[in-house]
């Protein structure tokens, strides 16, 4: 690793220079504009802020903050309870993807851990990253806002400034919940059970952000439903979200009682949270980095045996999909990662969880009494093509990044080999399971009933989904150094997947609506195989691009 690629390193010790703290912020700042890699970066071309190097996530962000003018006419409090649901989302999700790439890093451990730095230090100076990315992340949303707010029949000048610091707290709120997570996981199951904790963590973080940003705006929009939190809609006190806007409410909106009540539990809940993860736990965050660096011996089994992956991928009907060793090899070592190791497992599953929660929460709402509703399941179908997509995007980044210029040196063209393998890797053991829980789960809420059939048009669209990331030589599975800024980004495919999804959805329903059901899946898959075909001759084609 490059800690200071691009940069002389800054000095800690010495009196005349600015002070620890504000070098250190300095440095993860450069780390997350530049990346952790030296290959290729030019300096004169590196983004040299959070703005330039996030403009195009940022663009989108704010086009879907659109979105708050449906809300126009509507009370501060729920178009409050709407922007912070979302927020929450986004920033669920941005953090608990990218905290376990910002805070346990193995690499540079070795360099920061021999310096002067207190571990308190260490972690303010991480967390202020993360918290300013997340504030550019949310200003870009909730910019739209700001300016419907003023238009609420109980609303005034005020709302802005009400907003901007409630989101402020809503952010500080969201990085200090996951930093607090892993704090306390180190604390009561040691380092032995660090690894598959932080992956579990980060999953159940991610959910539970979709979660919020789903349920609460579709509840708070039915006809008469209340529009404050009281005896009738206690349950809304229990989502964060909803604290938020009673903030907003309080200081720009109805001043209603039970707006005081929820706005001062979103800043006792926020200073608690950061009391708790920036004080008594501190310390644990310095032993957890330690432990992440030491070696532990384990029982090395010499029984002879395969294992389970070699066998899977030489046994029928696997070993026909590979045309070479090399695919093979690639499904392999792509498994191995998947299942084992901690970099990959943190950015992967947290990264796809959250994905599946939009489809799941229609699947359940769309039940009525003849069943579910035919374009919610094909929509679900055509959802899964994410999976193989953004499941191919993620892999690409490794800690270990170095080790793939050893794919150069052996007898290759280009990578298609390897993106050849780590597609069916992807296809195996990611989505074909998301892909069964699905059709088990529309088979069991329809009753038995055959409109699982649905789901064929997404299923027929897959392998494009597949391709389309190693179109131009990209996706190559392990060989790009992480990125957090690339997270950043992550929530930028469901707006794309989203639209995409209801196109294909919406064509499928209306073919089974007029009799054409057959004949449309038909033309579908001829299209596809034609398609596929192109895309992989094309991917053969490409050589190895520039190591600069």
């Amino acid at each position: 690793m490059s800690l200071f690629a691009g940069s002389s390193p800054p000095v800690l010790t010495d009196s005349r220079a600015e002070s620890p703290s504000k070098t250190l912020r300095r440095l993860f700042l450069t780390l997350f504009l530049r990346g952790r890699g030296a290959r290729g970066l030019r300096r004169e071309i590196a983004p040299k802020s959070i703005g330039d190097k996030l403009k195009l996530t940022l663009g989108f962000y704010a086009l879907f903050g659109c979105f708050a003018l449906l809300f126009h006419g509507q009370s501060v409090f729920a178009l409050g309870v709407y922007l912070h649901a979302m927020t929450f989302m986004f920033l669920g999700m941005f953090v608990a993807s990218s905290a376990g790439e910002v805070l346990f890093n193995k690499e540079e451990t070795d360099i920061l851990l021999h310096r002067p730095v207190e571990p308190k230090m260490l972690l303010r100076a991480k967390v202020r990253v993360l918290v300013e990315v997340s504030l550019w992340l949310a200003g870009a949303f909730n910019l739209v806002g700001l300016f419907v707010g003023l238009t609420a029949p109980d609303g005034d000048w005020r709302f802005p400034f009400a907003h901007a610091l409630s989101t402020t707290l809503e952010a500080l709120f969201c990085t200090g919940t996951v930093v607090l997570g892993y704090q306390l996981c180190l604390s009561w199951f040691g380092r032995e059970r660090l690894e598959g904790l932080m992956t579990t963590m980060q999953v159940i973080v991610s959910v539970a952000a979709v979660l919020s940003g789903q349920i609460l705006p579709r509840v708070m929009i039915r006809p008469g439903f209340a529009a404050h939190f009281g005896i009738g809609s206690w349950w809304i006190g229990l989502l964060p979200p909803a604290w938020f806007a009673g903030l907003d409410d309080a200081l720009a909106g109805s001043s209603v009682t039970s707006s005081w009540l929820l706005g001062l539990l979103a800043v006792a809940v926020t200073a608690a949270v950061l009391a708790m993860a920036f004080g008594r736990l501190a310390q644990t965050y310095e032993s957890g980095l330690r432990s992440l660096n030491e070696s532990v011996s384990k029982r090395v089994r010499n029984s002879g045996k395969r294992r389970w992956l070699d066998l899977l991928a030489n046994e029928s009907p696997i070993r026909w999909w590979f045309l070479d060793p090399v695919s093979r090899a690639s499904f392999v070592l792509t498994g191995a990662y998947l299942f084992r190791d901690r970099d990959v497992k943190l950015r992967v599953y947290p990264g796809i969880a959250p994905m599946l929660v939009m489809p799941l929460i229609m699947l359940l709402q769309g039940r009525g009494r003849g069943g579910l509703n035919g374009f919610l399941i094909a929509f679900a179908g055509s959802y899964l093509g994410m999976i193989p997509y953004l499941g191919l995007n993620l892999l690409q980044y490794s800690q270990q990044w170095q080790a793939s210029d050893v794919f150069r040196a052996a007898p290759m063209v280009g990578p298609a080999p390897l993106c050849r393998g780590a597609r069916w890797a992807v296809l195996c053991f990611l989505t074909v399971p998301i892909l069964i829980i699905f059709g088990l789960m529309i088979w069991l809420l329809q009753g038995g009933r055959a409109d699982w059939i649905l789901l064929l048009p997404g299923v027929v669209t897959l392998p494009i989904y597949a391709l389309l990331p190693n179109m131009r030589g990209g996706a190559v599975p392990l060989s790009l150094p992480t990125e957090e800024a690339k997270s950043a980004g992550r929530g930028l495919l469901m707006f794309g997947v989203m639209f995409v999804s209801a196109a294909v959805s919406g064509l499928a329903v209306w073919a089974q609506s007029v009799g054409w059901f057959w004949p449309f899946l038909l033309a579908e898959s001829l299209v596809s195989i034609f398609v596929c075909l192109w895309m992989s001759r094309s991917i053969a084609a490409i050589p190895w691009p520039s190591m600069e």
